[in-house]
């Protein structure tokens, strides 16, 4: 991407520089924000300063004087507690713009909005897809919602973090659900890629010739494709772990019961994802789901 002079683009705070975060501000940086970004961890902040960020000593720190406020946390507990309880939104000027990153259920979403919006700060809903590698890269998918012109505002900071930015609607709360549905059929096509593969295995079928011809079949997927593979290494690296799809598909159900939608299919890939946490596994790349399987059926 090409680069600008640093903080010819606007003001950032940026609150959450984990594994997905800190990339993410390293792009605002390198198309010319000024970056003030706050973590937990000393570590991210360093790693911050030497991309040429600004480590804040605080949530109300990293708001300070900024045109937009990014947040990128676990949960909407987290986001909650840094506009609120943190001083996050007292901060931010008077105008500013909130852009909800993380991924959280719908009706959080619009609760946070209410609040942001009855103290005179804007806000947009942005969950993003594309996960560590889309992170790095610039090219996570990002989901937006909130009125035109208020996304319009922020336009030039989600070009930079992403390859692919829809409006999904006007309404704070729209993009996350965009993004539960796309949870939903992830966390189930990984889940359902990890049963067909269990089962293969269960019969002494060689996992290399099953993705080969499955990969090419009607019955492939792009999790497939981009799972199975990493479903067959005893440790594979870890690109979006198992607790993921806990916390996600825990909203997809929690969307599901708000709005009285059955997700009975959603409701079993959740189980088994849990019960790979509940091993211990939770840590491991989601991939490893499939131990759950092997453990259902007696394959160690």
């Amino acid at each position: 991407m090409d680069k600008q002079s640093p903080g010819t683009a606007g003001t950032i705070g940026f609150v959450g520089l984990g594994a997905m975060g800190l990339p993410m501000a390293r792009n605002l940086l390198a198309r010319g924000f000024a970056v003030r970004g706050y973590d937990l961890r000393a570590a991210a902040g360093e790693s911050l300063a030497e991309a040429g960020g600004h480590p804040a000593s605080s949530v109300a720190d990293a708001a300070a004087g900024a045109d937009t406020l990014i947040l990128m946390v676990v949960n909407a507990a987290q986001a909650d507690a840094a506009l609120f309880a943190q001083g996050g939104l007292d901060a931010l000027r008077s105008g500013g713009t909130v852009v909800l990153m993380s991924t959280c259920p719908p009706t959080a979403v619009e609760r946070l909005a209410e609040r942001v919006e009855a103290a005179g700060r804007r806000f947009v809903d942005a969950p993003v897809s594309g996960g560590m590698v889309g992170a790095v890269a610039g090219s996570l998918t990002i989901m937006a919602a909130g009125p035109a012109a208020t996304v319009a505002s922020v336009r030039p900071a989600l070009d930079a973090l992403g390859s692919k930015v829809v409006h999904v609607g006007e309404r704070p709360g729209q993009g996350a659900m965009v993004k539960t549905v796309n949870q939903l059929l992830c966390g189930v096509h990984i889940a359902v890629a990890a049963e067909a593969l269990s089962l293969a295995g269960k019969v002494g079928i060689d996992a290399g010739v099953m993705l080969d011809i499955l990969g090419g079949s009607a019955a492939s997927s792009w999790m497939l494709r981009d799972r199975g593979p990493r479903m067959v290494q005893a440790e594979p690296s870890v690109t979006s772990a198992v607790d993921i799809f806990v916390k996600d598909l825990g909203i997809v159900l929690e969307a599901g019961r708000d709005i009285k939608a059955a997700l009975p299919l959603a409701a079993v890939a959740h189980q088994m994802f849990l019960a790979t946490s509940g091993r211990g596994d939770g840590a491991a790349d989601d991939s490893q789901v499939i131990r759950a399987y092997k453990a259902l059926n007696g394959q160690g």
